[in-house]
Order: structure tokens, then C-alpha cells, then sequence
């Protein structure tokens, strides 16, 4: 199994989660560090109870990781941005990865 790169941080900067995290009740936008992200890029809660359940489900791998975190920031940025959920008749996508005619006739 890959272990994360030293001092990495990405899947907790990149990805939005919306579970409560201790010091962010409402969870945390994409892009944004985690409250719980040390100055050194590692997890003040970790394999604690408190953690949310979607940060433990995260596991280190080439795909994901790349060979730097670098590459992790970039991968997990392009992966939040591809999953990012249509709202109302506005795509939150942006429109090169939106396929098909447009949302909006007006």
C-alpha cells in the first residue's frame, strides 16, 4: 500500500466535505485548508473519533498521489471540480465539462 508524501496535504485542501469538522461545524469548501491541517501539513484529529468519516475513506495511491503533492493538489482539484453537483438550471461546472446542449436557452 502507498503512504502519503511527507508533508503533503492535499486531500485536505482540495476537496470540499460537507460533515462537521471541530472548528468547522458546517464543514469546509474546496480549496480551503482544513482547520484540523497543521503548519506541517498533518492531521491534528487523526484516528480520532471527531474525524469525518470521508477523511478516513481516503486512501493514498499513484492515480491520486501522483509522485508529488504537487500532482495530488492538481489530481484532487481537477476530481472536485469534475464532481461538483448541477444546481437549479446553473451548471456549478465549468463548461468544458459540461457535455451536451446548454442548461440556459434564454
Amino acid at each position: 500500500m502507498m503512504k502519503c508524501h511527507p508533508g503533503c496535504g492535499a486531500c485536505c485542501i482540495a476537496p470540499s466535505i460537507s460533515s462537521p469538522i471541530p472548528g468547522m461545524p458546517g464543514g469546509k469548501p474546496a480549496g480551503v485548508r482544513c482547520i484540523q491541517l497543521t503548519t506541517d501539513n498533518l492531521c491534528r484529529i487523526f484516528g480520532m473519533d471527531e474525524r469525518p468519516a470521508v477523511c478516513g475513506g481516503l486512501r493514498p495511491g499513484t492515480e491520486m498521489c501522483g509522485h508529488s503533492s504537487a500532482e495530488a493538489l492538481a489530481y484532487l482539484a481537477a476530481l472536485e471540480q469534475s464532481t461538483r453537483p448541477i444546481v437549479g438550471r446553473e451548471a456549478v461546472l465549468p463548461f468544458s465539462l459540461v457535455k451536451g446542449p446548454p442548461l440556459c436557452t434564454n
